[in-house]
């Protein structure tokens, strides 16, 4: 049975900030400047705006970039295709940090999140979705190691409120995975060597589109964008959708808790592969949810 008839709605998104993203993705909250920053990777674009989606501004970047990760020093770690580099937030100055798969000129950077120990975890996948061609890392301390490979388009980086578990997806496959975490964040460590698998979470197949960008709120659900479905769903810790919110366009990509209360959804949205976009599509939206009693989580900063 399809979950998306069988859980409430929430309500539906509106747009907060007009923009016509071709691959709207990455959205992260800095409560200290009190905005939203999301990229749009294919465009090579870092977008911002206050909470209310005023002052919106875009900076050019050199590299198609999944994601600004907000560091300790107040400037931005960007995950590129082929390197890691940090962003003067004020002048926008940029300087190369690691490479990034820089010996592979067939893939490029894709979903990336600050877990619970200040540590980035990061995904690469092929220019064109090649099956197998992505992976999955963590840059911990400034050392980045690869945690898994074989992977095709992963996505969902996420973590547990309580720190034990992560999440990812491999999107052609429908299914949430869950890893079980070490002390200090790491995968549990296999007796042989090298980490222990990941285990299956929960099956979307039937959830109606394909699982893609996920944050944990503060009652440890996990919300994910159901691309090419045209909403967002709730997942208790179980793996159950128990709520929902919709969108007026089709391809959510990811989804954000920001605002003064962290009570906002935030959901970036994307125009690739639509034959005739419209006005909306690739904009990002919003939707309050406070009135529900839902909040999220206070975003970590990346300690290199």
């Amino acid at each position: 049975m399809n979950q998306a008839s069988s859980s409430p709605c929430l309500g539906r998104a509106e747009v907060r900030v007009a923009t016509a993203c071709e691959l709207g993705e990455g959205p992260g909250w800095d409560a200290a400047r009190g905005e939203v920053r999301w990229m749009d990777i294919l465009k090579s674009e870092l977008h911002r705006a206050n909470a209310d989606g005023s002052r919106h501004r875009m900076t050019r970047l050199e590299r198609r970039t999944s994601y600004a990760a907000l560091t300790t020093n107040g400037d931005y770690l960007l995950v590129a295709e082929n390197s890691l580099s940090r962003l003067d937030s004020e002048t926008n100055e940029s300087r190369d940090f690691l490479p990034f798969e820089a010996d592979n000129p067939l893939t490029r950077s894709n979903d990336a999140r600050v877990d619970t120990h200040g540590s980035l975890w990061l995904s690469s996948m092929g220019l064109n979705a090649e099956p197998g061609a992505g992976s999955l890392y963590r840059l911990h301390r400034g050392e980045l190691t690869c945690l898994l490979s074989g992977l095709s388009i992963p996505n969902a980086i996420c973590f547990s409120p309580d720190s034990n578990y992560a999440y990812y997806t491999d999107t052609p496959t429908g299914r949430m995975m869950r890893w079980r975490l070490e002390a200090d964040g790491w995968p549990r460590r296999a007796a042989a060597g090298g980490f222990e698998a990941p285990e299956p979470w929960t099956d979307l197949r039937d959830a109606g589109g394909g699982p893609d960008g996920a944050v944990v709120d503060s009652e440890g659900c996990l919300w994910i964008a159901l691309w090419g479905a045209g909403r967002v769903a709730r997942l208790n810790p179980q793996g159950r959708e128990i709520a929902h919110v919709t969108l007026p366009v089709i391809q959510p990509s990811c989804p954000l808790f920001g605002g003064s209360d962290l009570g906002t959804l935030y959901i970036t949205t994307a125009q690739e592969g639509l034959q005739t976009p419209g006005e909306s599509d690739g904009s990002l939206f919003a939707i309050d949810l406070s009135a529900h009693g839902i909040r999220g989580l206070e975003e970590p900063l990346l300690k290199l």
